[in-house]
């Protein structure tokens, strides 16, 4: 199994500044997007292979995700915690708590805002992470933080965007010479071997393809800025013009179909693995004495 020396380079090839603005202009939102709210739908419909309910669990990038009301319905007793990595998605999060005089405040599964950098070593049975994975400028550091962040038999559950979501959107940005149309996505088999890396046990992946369509290519286009932003860090420097954009318009709009649709993929990466109890690591080399060599072996012979 390869190790992080022989992954690809792309797991890196993202612009922090990029998705810093991407993410401040996401909590501007009132909710996630479409996409993310079916993708924890389908998430988790996976929920039971576990097989002990977890009694608190964290919400990773809560509100992008948007998978609290399908977690809650299968676990409503589990308490949650929404950990977030900005402050403003942080706020988002805190607005959409129950308020204070409210009867649903005290519910066992009412739980916390938190920053991602404050969550504890152990602190859940369970981390859910939809559909965040693709925008994290540091994937082994953040699967590391994960492995952390769960106590002994924790689960995790995550989703993202594998190498073949916009496929069609990054071909017309090649023909049309506009550079890259987003950073890379990272193939679910190299997000396994990273898993692995980072310490957890027994991970499963799996995809499917989704393909979404709109009535117009202007109706894609918001859409698709709902979801995120370019942060490939070789995109077009600076603003584009209205001319650009007419042109990319007119560009999608030869690629309606017959039913006077717009068609794009979308590879939606599954994985679940399980935190193991942590092993002692074992020297490349021992030393052991003699007589410690010979007290061993005479134990040898007296069991036999």
């Amino acid at each position: 199994m390869p190790g992080l020396d022989t992954l690809p380079e792309s797991l890196g090839d993202l612009d922090a500044r990029a998705l810093a603005h991407v993410l401040d202009r996401l909590a501007a939102r009132e909710q996630a997007p479409w996409l993310h709210r079916e993708v924890a739908r389908r998430m988790a419909e996976r929920l039971p292979i576990i097989r002990q309910a977890p009694r608190q669990w964290l919400d990773w990038w809560a509100h992008i995700g948007g998978g609290a009301p399908a977690v809650r319905a299968a676990y409503p007793q589990a308490r949650r915690i929404a950990v977030e990595p900005t402050p403003a998605l942080q706020a988002r999060s805190q607005m959409q708590l129950p308020a204070w005089w409210s009867p649903h405040r005290w519910t066992s599964n009412t739980g916390a805002t938190i920053l991602q950098s404050q969550v504890a070593e152990s602190a859940a049975d369970m981390l859910w992470a939809n559909m965040m994975l693709h925008a994290c400028v540091d994937i082994p550091a953040m699967l590391a933080q994960w492995h952390r962040a769960l106590s002994v038999d924790g689960f995790v559950m995550f989703s993202t965007l594998g190498p073949f979501s916009l496929r069609e959107l990054a071909e017309l940005y090649r023909q049309c010479g506009f550079g890259p149309a987003h950073h890379p996505f990272v193939d679910m088999h190299d997000l396994g071997d990273l898993m692995v890396d980072a310490g957890f046990a027994d991970p499963v992946m799996d995809q499917e393809l989704l393909t979404l369509t709109w009535s117009t290519p202007e109706a894609a286009l918001e859409e698709l800025r709902a979801l995120g932003g370019n942060t490939h860090p070789h995109r077009h420097a600076g603003l584009r013009t209205p001319r650009w954009r007419d042109r990319l318009l007119r560009q999608l709009e030869r690629r309606v179909d017959g039913d006077g649709r717009l068609a794009m993929s979308f590879e939606i990466v599954y994985g679940h693995a399980f935190r193991p109890e942590s092993r002692a690591r074992v020297a490349a080399l021992s030393a052991i004495s003699l007589s410690e060599m010979r007290a061993s072996l005479s134990r040898r012979r007296s069991a036999g």
